[in-house]
Parts: C-alpha cells; sequence; structure tokens
C-alpha cells in the first residue's frame, strides 16, 4: 500500500487533505480513485492511518480515516549526519540510503577543503531538492518520518551544538587507534533512546586544524577501519554500523 505524508493541518477529525505534488502521483501515474485505500502519515506526529479515497480533483485529493495503525519502522537511535559537501550529486545519494538506513536528519557542512562552494541563493534551491529526496525515500522505504535536511553549515555552528547529543563522532582517516565500535559499546544500553551525530569530510578530507576544534568542542575522533573510503561510502557505512550497534 502506498505511503503518503501530510501535515497535521491537513487532518480534520476524519478527513485528511493531500495536496501538492503527490495529488499528481496520485491520480495520474498510480491512477489511483474514489474508493481505493492508502496509508497516510501525519509527518508531525508520525501517526499512521489507513485511509479511504473519497475526492480526488486537480488540485487535491480527499481521503477518510478507516484504520488508525500501530508501526515501527522508526528507531530509538536519533542519528544526525554532518555531510562535508561533495561533488556532483554525491549528496543526493547519501539522502536517499541515509534515509533508507534510519538517519533523521542531514546538515550540509562547508568545510576549508569543501571543492563545492554554494552562494546563499543556490544553497537555498539544493536544500529544497535535497528535502525532496528525503521524502520520497522515506515513502519508499516506509518511515514514520521525513528526516530534515538543515541548510548548510559550518565547523564553528558544529562546536555549539556538540552538548546537545550524547555522542558526536568524527571519522578522520588519520586517526588509527579508536575505532567506532569504542566509541559506541560506551554508550550501549545507557539509556532507551540516544540522539548521536557523525560528522563526515568532503572528498578532500578534514584539515587537521578543524579535528583540533571538533576533538576539543567534545567530538570523538574515530576510525572506520584500514581502508580509505569515498566520502559518500563512509556516510553509509556509519549509519549501518550505528544502526546495527546501537538500534533496538
Amino acid at each position: 500500500m502506498r505511503k503518503f505524508f501530510v501535515k497535521k493541518e491537513s487532518i480534520q477529525e476524519d478527513e485528511i487533505q493531500i495536496l501538492g505534488s503527490d495529488v499528481n502521483h496520485i491520480k495520474n501515474v498510480l491512477r489511483l480513485k474514489q474508493g481505493d485505500e492508502i496509508q497516510i502519515c501525519n509527518e508531525d506526529t508520525s501517526q499512521n492511518y489507513i485511509c479511504e479515497i473519497t475526492k480526488v480533483d486537480r488540485q487535491a485529493v480527499q481521503a477518510k480515516i478507516v484504520q488508525e495503525i500501530e508501526t515501527s519502522t522508526e528507531s530509538n537511535v536519533e542519528l544526525h549526519i554532518f555531510q562535508g559537501l561533495p561533488k556532483a550529486d554525491k549528496m543526493e545519494l547519501i539522502i536517499q540510503k541515509g534515509t533508507e538506513l534510519g538517519a533523521s536528519e542531514f546538515i550540509p557542512v562547508a568545510f576549508k577543503r569543501s571543492i563545492v562552494k554554494l552562494s546563499e541563493k543556490d544553497a537555498i534551491k539544493k536544500v529544497e531538492r535535497w528535502q525532496k529526496i528525503a521524502e520520497v525515500s522515506a515513502k519508499q522505504s516506509q518511515r514514520d518520518l521525513v528526516p530534515r535536511v538543515k541548510n548548510v553549515s559550518s565547523v564553528k555552528n558544529i562546536c555549539h551544538l556538540v552538548q546537545e547529543y550524547d555522542i558526536i563522532l568524527l571519522a578522520y582517516e588519520k586517526e588509527t587507534e579508536n575505532h567506532i565500535k569504542n566509541e559506541l559499546l560506551k554508550i550501549k544500553n545507557t539509556k532507551k533512546n540516544l540522539k548521536i551525530a557523525v560528522i563526515i569530510g568532503p572528498e578532500g578530507g578534514i584539515e587537521e586544524e578543524e579535528v583540533l576544534v571538533l576533538k576539543k568542542a567534545g567530538a570523538k575522533v574515530v576510525s572506520l577501519g584500514k581502508r580509505i573510503l569515498r566520502t559518500e561510502t563512509v556516510a553509509l557505512q556509519t549509519c549501518s554500523i550505528i544502526m546495527y550497534e546501537l538500534e533496538k
């Protein structure tokens, strides 16, 4: 059954209104009609419903709630990815697959070695596109929330956020002693729900000066193994490792 997300203001008692691009998808791609059933998720509360379509027109799809359902697709780990701005369409891949793997938030970061430089206008357009990719991937993987894609950040901003997390991990190719698993074992079973951040550099890596600043702020510098990985591989590997070790 196809899944769609709506804001809570689109739900009035037992009636739900779907707007935007989903209308075209329901009407012209899936060719659903009155009487067909779909799954709708309240994006603000993660509550899911089985709904019956009652009306389809050019601007909106109306549906009535048939049944409220319980789902368990979300993890006890709230994982945020601070991703150094990569080249080409790598960020799209990271968001798409990271969403499937359970990440909750993506924050692009401008490091000193970032080749990609975005103007404020271009950054806004990119974030809008990336957010749409997260939404499509969340639907495909039956998530109960759409991961957030934030505006481009900086190392300085990350330093101010360290205290918001149970742990913030910095993947660094020159670290040889402290493996990511060592840090995850320290917080495993310490609490039911964990909020974790991972910092990943761009293609050129992270400057040693930036590493020292982040480490001083409280980030844990970790190794992912003996091999040097592409930046998009690092994002997906860390998601997989963290969910394997900590998800319940």
